[in-house]
């Protein structure tokens, strides 16, 4: 399973790859008045130019309804795995590079998930004893 603490991202559409590390997840409730769980990263492009705070955020009422209907246990590793997802995402695609907060949508949510199940399955499969 993809390490959602330390990890490489990329290339971008410029050929670069970034850097990425975990900071915090906390509640924007906590910060911003969001009812939303945040998860920020410091990403740094590896040319050692450039350095930012990309700050995801997954609404809480989506991500529980979204448990709820699958029956998937909304965990902070799980959130901090789906906000890898949409942070990879925005690097490879170059969108919203500009955006410190980036936005889960729930179509997001569900591809994320399927992403994430494939990642737990195949560490069951490579280390099941």
């Amino acid at each position: 399973m993809e390490n959602f603490r330390d990890f490489q991202l990329g290339p971008d559409p410029f050929g670069h790859t970034w850097h990425a590390l975990f900071k915090y997840l906390q509640t924007g409730i906590s910060i911003r008045h969001s009812d939303s769980v945040d998860v920020c990263f410091v990403v740094e492009n590896e040319d050692g130019g450039e350095k930012a705070h990309k700050v995801v955020v997954l609404s809480h009422p989506e991500i529980r309804e979204f448990g709820k209907r699958t029956g998937r246990v909304i965990t902070d590793t799980w959130c901090s795995r789906m906000a890898a997802c949409k942070l990879r995402q925005t690097i490879v695609n170059g969108e919203d590079m500009d955006k410190e907060y980036l936005i889960v949508t729930p179509r997001e949510i569900e591809e994320y998930d399927a992403a994430i199940r494939k990642w737990e399955a195949e560490w069951i499969r490579t280390h099941a004893a």
